[in-house]
């Protein structure tokens, strides 16, 4: 008896077969992996895209509409991928978060004397702060998060907690200037990271309003010579 070979699939069941066992590829912000097609962005250029129309709108101003506008995608795609608003919102925040920490902690450890730590990083925050097609929009924390901590208890730890992460590194890198006798030895390295962060924030909130970058240098230079450095070189 002849035995049959078994048929052979056409190619669109062929295809669809294919397609079947091909999973998404893997994204670090949706819930779990769907089966389909994949999907045709980058999570973290879509977080970018989010975070940038919450630094220059804020997050009440903010819509739905405003986000899907600035991803491409639709509104399932984007609820898929990350959430509601407002976790689109704590998932921009905790990005910009743990870059203005990295960004402190890449000044600290800059192996120069204080005097030019002092001017680097302070005209490395104007850059920052002035940047922004639609305007200086200073820093992301201190212009979208400051109001949305007074109503949600997961910005005002994410804020405070990236805040005191900066102020400790500053105060290690004035430890250390003590320590080689680049400040007076009844200086106190805590009080001079305070005062060196709390300038950094002003200064992030004065880019914002407009303030010409001249007016912003004269108060880094003043801030700097408090601190004791000379003729500070801050443009």
């Amino acid at each position: 008896m002849v035995q049959k070979k078994p048929a052979r699939a056409s190619k669109p069941v062929a295809k669809k077969a294919k397609a079947a066992a091909e999973d998404c590829p893997v994204d670090p912000y949706a819930a779990a992996p769907r089966r389909g097609r994949p999907r045709q962005y980058d999570p973290e250029e879509a977080l970018r895209s989010v975070r940038d129309v919450f630094w220059v709108k804020g997050y009440a101003a903010t819509s739905l509409d405003d986000l899907v506008e600035a991803t491409g995608m639709n509104r399932p795609s984007l609820y898929a991928a990350f959430g509601d608003k407002q976790a689109l919102y704590i998932a921009a925040l905790n990005m910009m978060a743990n870059n203005l920490v990295n960004a402190v902690k890449t000044g600290v450890e800059l192996d120069v004397k204080l005097k030019p730590f002092i001017e680097i990083f302070f005209t490395r925050c104007m850059d920052s702060y002035l940047l922004g097609g639609a305007g200086p929009r200073g820093c992301f924390l201190v212009g979208t998060a400051l109001t949305e901590a007074m109503v949600s208890e997961d910005v005002r730890n994410i804020v405070r907690d990236a805040f005191t992460r900066c102020e400790e590194l500053l105060e290690g890198r004035m430890k250390q200037a003590k320590a080689v006798g680049e400040l007076a030895a009844n200086v106190d390295p805590r009080t001079l990271a305070m005062l060196i962060s709390s300038t950094m924030h002003e200064l992030a909130m004065q880019a914002r309003a407009g303030t010409p970058r001249p007016s912003m240098a004269e108060r880094a230079k003043l801030i700097a010579r408090l601190i004791g450095v000379s003729n500070p070189q801050i443009s």
